[in-house]
């Protein structure tokens, strides 16, 4: 039986609506996501670890959920925000519901609620702190709790989220190359779309020290999405500096652009509420396609759009940007023979939930190693 539910975010605005799957408390920055399909995905996502997550679709929860598609171990939402959750759901894969699911993970939620409302009230305020509750239902006392919760910048998350220890996902087929990913958040399917191409990944925690990454005698280094603020970031910078003055090959997703970023000498700035969802355009500067993208990132990366920027590792440039807002959507460091070094772009190729338009740049980081790109 659903009981009331209350969701307040920091400037005070409130929505009373009922539960959906755990009963109790939960805190965290309100963001929204737009995609229609792949909330099991959206989850299990360690990217969005202390976010309370509003679903800008309507109808969530229609094909249940499944024993194949999380992209890690657990959900990692702090909230989840619907408006009209699947009363039963069906799909042939489904073992058990959504509801359910969030119950059994301890996820607070609600439903109810006018999500068109709240999302237009976040793009126009910016994603802000949020507190959903069951047990208190007066908006000033949940306000008061909600202004006690530390915001999104300043926050170092990796550390949270990261694999306690080494693991390895072995190449399909013939071995062809071997990578060390960082896990900064990473998601499942990210080694799987490596391991397609003949890469044995080595996933290895944000942690890692350069005697345990180059023990390894990796091919390549590849850093993945994960939560927080890039500011805070300071051991992955360190390490990727030291890798690239070794001219070892790097290819960075979301939060690993943001690193790459900040180890080329750039900055970052959070964005007013992110990019979330998987319908975003983006341009790549360098074959003028048009590609549409996953994403799901409150942080960007600060470098001039038309021009270059001299690093003590080569020559780093703007490759993706935004057809939505300009914002930078991916990095290129080239070497003075005019060969890419490096790359790296802010959203998500391995898309588990679709599109696949960027699956390609898998295929960009093989030429990388191969000395083809």
């Amino acid at each position: 039986m659903s009981q009331p539910a209350l969701l307040v975010l920091e400037d005070g605005r409130s929505f009373a609506g009922t539960s959906y799957g755990a009963t109790g408390e939960t805190y965290g920055e309100a963001v929204f996501t737009t995609g229609m399909t792949g909330y099991q995905e959206t989850l299990t996502d360690p990217s969005y670890h202390r976010q309370i997550v509003t679903q800008t679709a309507p109808h969530i929860g229609n094909t249940g959920i499944n024993d194949e598609d999380d992209e890690s171990e657990r959900i990692w939402v702090a909230g989840y925000v619907v408006r009209d959750p699947a009363r039963v759901p069906s799909n042939w894969r489904a073992k058990r519901s959504l509801d359910d699911q969030l119950k059994s993970q301890g996820i607070v939620g609600i439903s109810g609620i006018d999500t068109r409302a709240l999302t237009r009230h976040l793009r126009e305020r910016g994603a802000m702190r949020a507190g959903i509750s069951t047990e208190i239902l007066d908006p000033s006392a949940l306000l008061e709790k909600v202004l006690q919760q530390a915001p999104m910048v300043g926050a170092d998350l990796a550390d949270e989220v990261t694999t306690a220890e080494t693991y390895v996902v072995p190449a399909v087929g013939e071995r062809r190359f071997t990578v060390v990913a960082l896990d900064l958040g990473i998601k499942s399917m990210t080694p799987k779309r490596m391991a397609e191409r003949g890469i044995e990944v080595h996933v290895m925690p944000a942690t890692a020290s350069l005697d345990e990454v180059l023990a390894v005698n990796p091919d390549g280094i590849f850093m993945s999405n994960g939560p927080g603020d890039p500011e805070t970031t300071e051991h992955p910078t360190t390490l990727l500096k030291e890798l690239l003055q070794r001219g070892k090959p790097y290819f960075g997703i979301c939060f690993g652009n943001q690193v790459f970023g900040r180890a080329l000498g750039l900055g970052t700035f959070k964005l007013k509420y992110g990019h979330r969802g998987i319908n975003q355009p983006v341009l790549d500067r360098a074959t003028g396609k048009v590609e549409i993208t996953a994403q799901n990132h409150g942080f960007a990366v600060d470098a001039p759009i038309e021009e270059t920027v001299e690093t003590p590792y080569g020559t780093a440039e703007v490759s993706h940007v935004s057809l939505n807002d300009n914002v930078v959507e991916g990095l290129r460091l080239t070497g003075r023979d005019g060969r890419v070094l490096a790359f790296s772009v802010q959203y998500h190729p391995e898309a588990a939930a679709g599109p696949h338009d960027s699956a390609y740049l898998f295929d960009r980081f093989v030429e990388l190693m191969e000395g083809r790109a």
